[in-house]
């Protein structure tokens, strides 16, 4: 059935935007809308500048036969910025402080709102990467893997410190905590990650690092490479144990008077100081 431009184009937004990092083929729209590949060409470059100018994504065109378009999210770094103040308002309550300075995101990171954009700008930082999946630990750490794991279109996988026999065969590795130092065990089922996968690793809260470092050597286990680390909020420690990663926010607490204080992370060095269309 031959369809009004106008339509085609808000089916065509709608059917990318549902498959960010998905490449759709030109035949499949001139098929869909009964069009001319080069009016689909054209619908293509309207929804291109469109995406760009309103700060959605990217959207790349490839020529050839086996070409056709892919959307790729992003975020702006001034409706970045925008964000995180929202966040850091949102955090910045003496009543979320928790013992031993954990501070409580759990509301927070139940709202689709945030957690839509949380995902969006953590993606926005791999744009050209590669990644085969998200890991986190469990448990308040998946929804910000599974939000982050939607707009990287790629699957998220939960690590557990005791797994059940639901789970079947594990793989498993010891590690130390980062501020504790004892020693815990976590675990992934074999058939939750192929081996050789890029992973990009994620949690909603980071003290030393000493997860984040566990669930590293758990990816090396399966023969992967950890692409990057990713944290919503980063507490203030004398001694972190890993290097590389990105934090949205940073959060110093006193436990003596339950004081809170939040500042913005490193997020952007991290995501927009190589980006110039971001």
């Amino acid at each position: 059935m031959k369809t009004r431009r106008s339509d085609r184009l808000v089916d065509m937004t709608y059917y990318l935007l549902e498959r960010p990092r998905t490449l759709v083929s030109l035949t499949h729209f001139s098929d869909e809308y009964e069009s001319a590949k080069s009016s689909i060409s054209e619908d293509l470059s309207i929804l291109k500048r469109t995406f760009q100018e309103r700060g959605i994504g990217l959207l790349e065109t490839i020529p050839g036969a086996a070409g056709g378009a892919i959307f790729t999210p992003y975020m702006l770094k001034n409706e970045a910025e925008d964000f995180v103040a929202s966040l850091i308002n949102a955090i910045d309550d003496d009543t979320r402080v928790l013992p031993g300075g954990y501070v409580y995101l759990s509301d927070l990171l139940g709202q689709p709102w945030f957690l839509k954009r949380i995902g969006r700008l953590i993606a926005t930082q791999y744009l050209k990467e590669p990644i085969d999946a998200v890991m986190t630990a469990a448990t308040k750490g998946v929804p910000v893997a599974q939000s982050v794991a939607e707009e990287l279109n790629v699957p998220f996988v939960i690590v557990r410190n005791d797994t059940k026999v639901t789970e079947g065969p594990t793989m498993s590795v010891n590690y130390v905590t980062g501020q504790s130092q004892r020693l815990e065990k976590m675990e992934l089922s074999r058939r939750s990650l192929p081996m050789g996968s890029r992973v990009l690793i994620v949690d909603d809260f980071m003290k030393a690092g000493g997860t984040i470092r566990g669930m590293a050597s758990l990816v090396k286990e399966f023969e992967g490479q950890v692409v990057g680390a990713a944290v919503v909020a980063e507490g203030r420690v004398e001694n972190r144990v890993i290097e590389d990663y990105t934090s949205l926010v940073h959060v110093e607490t006193n436990n003596e008077n339950g004081v809170i204080s939040v500042t913005p992370g490193n997020y952007q060095k991290q995501i927009f100081s190589n980006q110039n269309d971001a």
